[in-house]
């Protein structure tokens, strides 16, 4: 009885888990814009939606664990290789407002001058 109950909320923080990740990754590769990819010499927009919607799709309509792993692949490809890659090419990561190395978290930091 408490064995039954155990996987189930178990495969529940596993669908949780899997499905955002596969909706953070989906939100984050359609708000990136279409050169941005060219620039980066990745795969299209296009490519990376259709993957990534598929993914969240079967999450969500088929949560089979094979499958839910074959899309957290996908979508771990896309957070850790492409959008660090996005983000380089459409701002350096700093979310868009620049900067110089010598910025601080709350602004430039000129040395105690």
């Amino acid at each position: 009885m408490l064995r039954a109950g155990f996987d189930s909320l178990l495969s529940l923080v596993i669908f949780l888990v899997f499905t955002g990740f596969a909706v953070a990754a989906l939100v984050f590769a359609a708000m990136a814009r279409e050169d941005a990819y060219r620039a980066a010499d990745k795969q299209t927009k296009k490519f990376w939606l259709i993957v990534l919607g598929i993914n969240l799709a079967l999450n969500l309509l088929l949560p089979m664990l094979f499958l839910q792993i074959a899309g957290l692949v996908a979508a771990i490809v896309f957070m850790v290789d492409v959008r660090p890659a996005l983000a380089q090419v459409s701002g350096g990561g700093r979310g868009g407002r620049g900067g110089s190395s010598s910025d601080g978290p709350y602004g430039p930091y000129n040395g105690g001058r």
